[in-house]
């Protein structure tokens, strides 16, 4: 049991670019990712327990308060008796990291870490580091990047939740090449110009498959152009988009045009958090 408070952000996940390669025998896709994380994020508090979760924040309504949460089963797979205290402001199901960002954070907030992280979800070994990192296999290997420079992103989600599975499920291709090598040198003033020419010669595998099920995908990324994105693409398995934008005023224009235009959607202008010191 801990013995005071604590709080923990669980910043969103973007997958800036995301390569299916393969699948296992046993029905794991394997995945080759660019990752970043977002100032914008979900916030976890812990106190001393009894265990038991409480959910506020404007997105408090979608979350399953039950035995199934994430952040519950997180606490329950390190033995952590606390009470928790979930702020929700990103938009569940959405391709954003969701309950698994939300558990890394308890698991960041109670200091254990569980023997089978697996059963809390592929993403959870990168978003317990919440840094730029090379994903790949089935989440399991996670490289940090050294000197990703700040991004600044426009999030848009559509207000459609896509069921992570049914996204696998549509593909019609699963043994793609893997990412391409990150160029040399990005910490110098032309590294943001040089990550974008990278990412468009990158794509996110899933994004074919979610437009599929859920085509408003597509209103969402051509209003991200409309609005001057320089690239624009879908994280993880959707339907949250990004828009990379050339600084903070550019992207928080965008938002306030599409949340206009689009008042049923979620917007956010976020930048990216940097990489950390001693990151390779």
């Amino acid at each position: 049991m801990i013995a005071a408070v604590r709080d923990e952000p669980a910043p969103a996940k973007i997958n800036l670019a995301l390569h299916v390669t393969g699948r296992r025998a046993d029905g794991y896709h394997l995945l080759d990712s660019l990752v970043v994380f977002t100032e914008m994020g979900d916030r976890v508090r812990v106190a001393p327990g009894p265990l038991s979760l409480a959910v506020t924040g404007p997105f408090a309504a979608d979350v399953p308060a039950g035995d199934d949460n994430l952040c519950l089963l997180a606490a329950r797979a390190v033995g952590a008796s606390v009470a928790i205290t979930l702020e929700k402001a990103l938009p569940v199901a959405s391709g954003i990291g969701g309950g698994t960002a939300d558990a890394a954070a308890l698991l960041r907030a109670v200091g254990r870490r569980p023997t089978n992280p697996e059963a809390l979800g592929a993403d959870l070994p990168v978003c317990v580091g919440s840094v730029p990192a090379r994903m790949r296999g089935v989440g399991d290997s996670v490289e940090p990047v050294a000197g990703l420079p700040v991004l600044h992103l426009l999030l848009v989600n559509p207000g459609v939740a896509l069921a992570t599975p049914l996204v696998f499920g549509a593909l019609t291709r699963r043994d793609n090449p893997p990412l391409p090598d990150l160029p040399g040198d990005l910490t110098d003033r032309s590294g943001a110009a040089a990550l974008i020419e990278w990412l468009r010669g990158c794509r996110n595998d899933l994004q074919p498959a979610a437009l599929g099920l859920a085509p408003v995908i597509g209103d969402v990324l051509a209003a991200l152009d409309g609005q001057g994105a320089v690239l624009s693409r879908m994280s993880g398995s959707g339907a949250t988009c990004f828009g990379i934008f050339p600084d903070a005023g550019a992207a928080g224009a965008a938002a306030g045009a599409i949340a206009a235009a689009h008042p049923g959607w979620w917007v956010a202008a976020t930048p990216t958090l940097p990489s950390p010191a001693g990151a390779r």
